[in-house]
């Protein structure tokens, strides 16, 4: 089985590994599938397939690339700047308290996705119900959104001229929305989008409606009328176009997942490396030959033979040597990303509310979005008369929530649950905060064509493959992640796929196959 060499530094200091028990990658997953594979030289494999893969961050795309390889017979080398499994996706604990970095569904329609999740963890991979509000005008909406709920909330009036407004925009014949408020009101009136989409989608963003692409309001919002939403609601719910109300979830959050995902790969001979920030990618020509990261300020060198990148394209290119020429490197310096701040609060309280999560759309307050972690799982919660609550914040980089400090924040987050009701803020027992920058990439008006120039170099780095959602600058699901992660691995070894093609104009879960 191939293995990656690392070149020592100067000062001898050996790479960091995380070991993990040999047991982990017996069964099936660490079976290879040399018998089915192309050999060298044939259609798909111009110099056959790789032995030495270095696999860039331990995300959810990340960490199935490395599977998919290690079940062809290759050991990879996984290199991640934090020190958990998971990207995004991971899991944070603080004194027994477990939480996501904003909470992570488990849902998709791809059949191999479905069943590696189930297969991982076997039992303690849980179906969860989902519950979800939206909280407007000091009230509390469900969400998906039900005719008689918001009759009751909005009142007849309100109610009407939501009804107006959609019927008018149907008689309306405009051209192909170019932004993501021409995108929403055409499919559901301006009225509509006025109450439930333009406050939070700003809040989340940063950036005017008008400002942000339609292609993420394509990928990101089901392609439903506001007719069809009705109709949906009157049957009860359950057709192919409905919100999902129910998900899988890890007994002890999305981070228990991506550990099995390590642990499979570091049993069946990979490696994964934590701590490790990638500093230079060095190319010679049009191959990168050697992947460069410092751990706690030494330096470690790899040399490999393919690489498989989720850092955030901006990065990417600004860490490649010889560096790219001047219009990528400009391109990929002018993408954007928004920064994302969770709080959580533990509140001497064994039943707060019954939400998974509630969208806040009210201007007057900065959250966006909360989270009640032990109605995702109880065993999130190690104590049993308490709860927690994580308040999301969304920011940017050096903005004033950014610079805040975690004591402000935290009473920023006391003040606003208590003025939403939600819980007194003498109920609130300890305040952990975690800042994530480069949450989710900003599709703003300049991102389309920064994307095609940075393609455009990619494209000439014939060992090089970008996947994921920061990997590729789109707001892909962890699902769609993990079947770029797949489709790389596979087009090393004779197949052909466009991973750019992966969520590219779905709506939320729209079915689809992996192909084989």
């Amino acid at each position: 089985m191939g293995g990656l060499r690392p070149r020592p530094t100067e000062d001898g200091l050996p790479p960091p590994t995380v070991i993990v028990s040999p047991e982990a990658g017996r069964g099936r997953f660490a079976e290879a599938r040399t018998s089915s594979l192309p050999g060298k030289g044939e259609a798909g494999a111009l110099d056959g397939p790789p032995s030495r893969p270095l696999v860039i961050g331990a995300g959810p795309a990340g960490l199935t690339a490395a599977l998919e390889l290690v079940r062809f017979g290759v050991a990879p080398l996984v290199v991640e700047k934090g020190l958990l499994m998971g990207g995004l996706a991971r899991t944070e604990e603080r004194k027994g308290y477990r939480f996501d970095i904003g909470g992570h569904r488990f849902y998709t329609k791809v059949a191999e996705v479905e069943d590696l999740w189930g297969e991982m963890l076997g039992a303690e991979f849980r179906r969860t119900r989902r519950l979800s509000r939206i909280f407007y005008r000091n009230r509390f909406f469900k969400y998906p959104l039900e005719p008689l709920d918001a009759l009751a909330g909005l009142g007849p009036v309100e109610s009407l001229r939501i009804g107006l407004s959609y019927m008018a925009e149907r008689l309306r014949r405009r051209p192909e929305p170019q932004n993501f408020q021409e995108w929403v009101v055409r499919a559901f009136g301006r009225r509509l989008f006025e109450v439930f989409f333009e406050t939070y989608t700003e809040k989340v963003w940063g950036l005017k409606c008008t400002e942000i692409s339609a292609e993420w309001a394509a990928q990101r919002i089901r392609k439903l009328s506001l007719a069809g939403a009705v109709v949906d609601a009157l049957r009860g719910g359950g057709g192919e176009g409905s919100l999902i109300r129910e998900f899988g979830y890890p007994r002890l959050g999305p981070g228990m997942m991506w550990e099995r995902f390590a642990e499979v790969v570091a049993g069946a001979g990979g490696r994964i490396v934590t701590g490790v920030e990638v500093t230079e990618l060095r190319r010679k020509g049009d191959r990168i030959e050697e992947v460069v990261g410092l751990r706690e300020g030494r330096e470690v060198t790899y040399e490999t033979d393919h690489v498989i990148s989720t850092m955030a394209l901006r990065d990417l290119i600004a860490r490649i040597r010889p560096a790219p020429p001047e219009d990528v490197t400009r391109a990929a310096a002018d993408l954007k990303y928004r920064a994302f701040i969770i709080v959580v609060l533990v509140i001497r309280d064994p039943s707060l509310f019954p939400d998974n999560w509630i969208y806040i759309h009210e201007p007057g307050l900065r959250v966006g979005r909360i989270q009640n972690f032990k109605n995702w799982s109880e065993d999130l919660v190690p104590d049993a008369d308490t709860t927690s609550v994580g308040l999301e914040y969304f920011c940017t980089e050096g903005d004033d929530l950014w610079e805040s400090g975690d004591e402000a924040l935290v009473e920023l987050a006391r003040d606003e649950l208590e003025r939403l009701g939600l819980a007194g803020s003498a109920a609130v027992e300890e305040g952990f905060v975690i800042r994530q920058p480069d949450a989710y990439p900003v599709y703003d008006p300049a991102y389309r064509e920064n994307l095609a120039t940075i393609r455009g170099f990619l494209d000439t780095i014939e060992n090089l493959d970008t996947i994921g959602r920061n990997g590729m600058h789109r707001y892909n699901n962890q699902d769609h992640s993990m079947v770029t992660g797949l489709l790389a691995v596979r087009n090393l070894y004779g197949e052909s796929h466009d991973l750019w093609s992966v969520n590219m104009e779905r709506s939320f879960y729209e079915t689809f196959q992996v192909p084989r």
